[in-house]
Order: C-alpha cells, then sequence, then structure tokens
C-alpha cells in the first residue's frame, strides 16, 4: 500500500509542477495586436535624460562703426544678461578700422556702414546685414534753415556756399563739421549727397557720429551729419528736399539718406560669436529693440 501511495503522490505532484508551467509560460507571453484591440497598454520604452546644449562662451570683440554702436552695445548688454559666461567688447574707429581689425583678425567682428572694398575680396570675409541706419544733416539751434534740396547740401558741402543766408537763413558763416576719410557716414554722404564731389577742406572734423552731434549743438552756424540714434534736443535735423526723415519715407522711396548697416566676420562665424550675430539677428531683437535703438529692421528694403 506503501508502494502505491507514494505512486499516486508523485504523479499529483508532477501534475502541478506541469501545470505552473504552463500558466508561467501564458502569463509571460509576448503582447500581440489583438491584446492591443482588446485595450492592454504597451510596455514603456525605456527613457534617457535629454543631453543639455553646453554652455555659451568665451569673449567677443567687435569694432568699426561709430553709427552702429549704439545698437552693438544694447545688443551686447542683452546677450551677455542672458549668457554670463559671455564677454563682448564694442567699440567704434570707424568703418575702415572695423574692415581693417577683422580682416587682420584683430576683431572677431568689423562693424562697418559700407560693404567691404576690393582690397577685401580676398579676405574671407562674410557679410552679415544686421539693419538699416537712418541719417539726417543737422545744424545747430540757432540757425533758422528747416530744409535744404540736395544741390544746396552738396554746395555746402563742397564749399560753394559758405554763408547761410545763400540758402533762406540770417547772414552767418557756415562751419562744416566732418568725419574722418575712414568713416562710413562721410563716404555715404559723398556718394548720396554729393554724387561722388570731394568734401570742402575747410571745416571742423570729429572722430565719431556722437562727437560730431556735440560739435555742432555746441557751434553756432555749424552743420554736420550723424544717424538718427545720435539726434538729440540740442540739434536740429533739417528735411532733406523737403521731406523729414521717418521709416515709412524711407521704405517709400521719398528718403535716401540711410545706410545698409554690416557686421563681417573672418570666415563663417563659430562659437559666442555665431551666437552673438543670432541674437541681433532673431527676430525678437529685429522686431523691437531695433525700432527703439532708432534703426530700421535689416530687411526693411526687400521686396
Amino acid at each position: 500500500m506503501f508502494k502505491q501511495l507514494s505512486k499516486k503522490s508523485v504523479s499529483v505532484a508532477m501534475v502541478m509542477v506541469l501545470s505552473v508551467g504552463f500558466l508561467a509560460a501564458c502569463g509571460s507571453k509576448a503582447q500581440t495586436p489583438a491584446d492591443t484591440k482588446q485595450g492592454a497598454a504597451p510596455a514603456p520604452a525605456a527613457t534617457t535624460p535629454a543631453a543639455q546644449a553646453p554652455a555659451i562662451e568665451g569673449t567677443v570683440t567687435a569694432s568699426g562703426s561709430s553709427a552702429l554702436l549704439p545698437l552693438v552695445k544694447a545688443a551686447a548688454d542683452d546677450f551677455m544678461k542672458k549668457n554670463a559666461k559671455v564677454t563682448i567688447n564694442p567699440t567704434a574707429g570707424g568703418s575702415g578700422t572695423g574692415l581693417k581689425n577683422v580682416a587682420d583678425g584683430t576683431s572677431d567682428i568689423g562693424s562697418s556702414d559700407i560693404e567691404a572694398g576690393p582690397e577685401y575680396k580676398d579676405k574671407g570675409l562674410v557679410d552679415h546685414i544686421v539693419a538699416v541706419a537712418p541719417f539726417a544733416l543737422i545744424v545747430s539751434k540757432d540757425v533758422n534753415v528747416d530744409s535744404l534740396t540736395k544741390q544746396q547740401a552738396a554746395d555746402i558741402y563742397t564749399g560753394k556756399i559758405t554763408n547761410w543766408k545763400d540758402v533762406g537763413g540770417k547772414d552767418a558763416k557756415i562751419i562744416v563739421v566732418h568725419r574722418p576719410d575712414g568713416s562710413g557716414s562721410r563716404a555715404l554722404v559723398k556718394q548720396i549727397v554729393l554724387g561722388g564731389a570731394e568734401f570742402t577742406k575747410d571745416g571742423v572734423t570729429q572722430e565719431s557720429s556722437g562727437a560730431v552731434a556735440t560739435t555742432v549743438g555746441q557751434t553756432q552756424g555749424s552743420i554736420g551729419y550723424v544717424d538718427t540714434p545720435y539726434l538729440n534736443d540740442t540739434i536740429k535735423a533739417v528735411k532733406f528736399d523737403g521731406v523729414a526723415f521717418s521709416k515709412d519715407a524711407i521704405k517709400d522711396g521719398k528718403y535716401p539718406l540711410y545706410g545698409i548697416e554690416h557686421m563681417y566676420t573672418k570666415g563663417e562665424a563659430k562659437g559666442a560669436t555665431k551666437a552673438f550675430l543670432d541674437y541681433i539677428m532673431s527676430a525678437d531683437f529685429q522686431g523691437k529693440s531695433v525700432e527703439e535703438l532708432k534703426f530700421l529692421p535689416a530687411n526693411l528694403l526687400k521686396k
């Protein structure tokens, strides 16, 4: 009897083992499309933390156009607030200086009111157009002339007219305030107003747009030219051919006194330099800050 019970117990035990194995196999089978249709949720895929972009860091030097300097300074301040490991050092010196510095590798960015000339053709410079910069003919507050024709302005700057009475003003000597030869603003006035003629050698020369505005404000009977960010209450902007500066007047082709602002790099911009230029060209900066600084967006004149 003992032997018979032992065989029966063994048989029961084997059935139980096989049953457990079968149930385990059923419970671990792969989910089928049919299972999904019945509402079974698929197992979540393994995830890994997203890689963080490396922090922007480094020092960027920008030199050149004094006309563009207010925009570069404002952009630099904003950018450095957002990127604590970046230092941007903007300086003026004139468009010619900016082009030379970037070509020589002295500056990471060369700012210019004019396009780089043929002497830079083989220097590997890359142009980044960042804004439209309107400028104005300015006079001291004592001058009772509110508008000049292109011909009158040209005759004043070339020295043919030397007294305000010859353009409808009072009997007073005209003092011309110039920028130096390397100035992009001077080059623009020579091209747009003088038609390529040479400036008179008489007058006063100042190294920056800010210095021109200050000198005209302090000198009776004077005339100069500055970009509109430098206009202030101590000077008076005169109309040009009867048209005052405005965004719409420039866009409609009625006010020709403006320059296209360039920021050149030697080769394609990289690292902090590229990030800074990208910020200046961003919709946020172009859409609001540029006009608050009295410049106009880079795409204003695009058809």
